[in-house]
């Protein structure tokens, strides 16, 4: 019976700490704490191989949009990112993540679509894909000013443009 308590006392004090941690950002915006959430500790390089770490995206609501070059909903859905960025680009953060492709065909449909007001990072090796956990383009995740996953998965247009309503509100 005792090792039953103590270790329901373990779960609960697990559970405890866990949940302290990600509310720890929560409490307090990461710009004005320097703290970072989890969800923005990674770094990679843009698409001209610039090197770029996520954490300055912290303290405002963020879309991360996972694509391919040569993927048709993603080329369908960068008018939306585009159009998002003119309208909310001063209250919301939003980062291209391309995978499963090459650099030039990357550049080609950055340029081609003309999204390059978007920053947009070259991940070829994966990292940051599998960091979220992306297994198919496009998929977007969206984080609120605390860094907390709000959204991840494929959204249309008219979803998409709602939640960001919402997170800029």
């Amino acid at each position: 019976m005792r090792v039953k308590v103590l270790l329901a006392a373990a779960v609960a004090m697990a559970a405890l700490a866990g949940c302290g941690s990600t509310a720890a950002p929560a409490a307090a915006p990461a710009a004005s704490s320097g703290a970072v959430p989890a969800s923005l500790a990674f770094t990679g390089r843009t698409l001209d191989g610039t090197a770029f770490d996520a954490a300055t995206l912290a303290g405002r609501p963020t879309i991360l949009w996972f694509w391919a070059p040569w993927c048709a909903t993603c080329a369908s859905e960068a008018m939306s990112i585009a159009d998002l960025h003119d309208e909310y680009g001063d209250r919301l953060n939003i980062l291209g993540i391309a995978g499963m492709g090459g650099n030039e065909e990357m550049h080609e449909f950055v340029s081609d679509l003309e999204v390059g007001a978007v920053p947009h990072l070259d991940d070829q090796p994966g990292a940051i894909w599998k960091k979220f956990g992306i297994t198919e383009q496009s998929t977007y995740v969206i984080l609120d000013r605390t860094g907390r996953v709000v959204v991840s998965s494929y959204l249309d247009d008219l979803q998409l443009t709602s939640r960001v309503k919402a997170l800029v509100a």
